[in-house]
């Protein structure tokens, strides 16, 4: 029983400053930072996997590409064209943009800072994707570029600029 009430208390009383009128509790800003980084990480894995797991059933995968396993993948990534790696850019890109948002959101402060601490973590996963998988060195670079920090800032400063 114990093990199901602590996890629902820190959940309230991580969102409970949040709702109006509810200026009593003042949670500590270092606990409600980690908090704030576990969740944007918890909801861009979420948002990833998602777009991941949609990918296929808009842009099908090439005839007799396996690409439910790792090994499958590594086999036929040469059957790969450029339109199938629109959804693992998109998947990356708007997994850490909203981890990085929530995280800045619900932040007490160094809004900016954590949400590129989200950056970082979706970076060093995608260091490993990279190490991982055989793809295009084209996407290799445009996803490593251009789908973690970058996008992480951006979810800090729009998190930021909507109070």
């Amino acid at each position: 029983m114990r093990g199901k009430i602590v996890p629902a208390v820190i959940l309230i009383s991580f969102f409970l400053p949040a709702f109006p009128g509810f200026k009593e509790y003042q949670m500590n800003s270092t606990i409600r930072n980690i908090l704030a980084v576990i969740g944007g990480i918890i909801l861009g894995g979420i948002v990833n996997m998602g777009i991941i797991m949609i990918s296929g059933s808009i842009i099908p995968p090439p005839g007799g590409a396996d690409v439910t396993t790792v090994e499958g993948l590594k086999n036929s990534i040469h059957l790969f064209e450029p339109k199938h790696f629109i959804f693992p850019f998109l998947a990356h890109a708007l997994g850490t943009l909203v981890g990085a948002f929530l995280t800045a959101k619900l932040a007490a402060g160094r809004k900016i800072a954590l949400a590129l601490v989200i950056g970082a973590f979706f970076l060093i996963g995608g260091a490993a994707n990279v190490m991982m998988l055989p793809s295009p060195m084209w996407f290799n670079v445009l996803d490593l570029v251009g789908a973690y920090l970058p996008m992480a800032w951006l979810g800090g400063k729009l998190a930021s600029k909507n109070g």
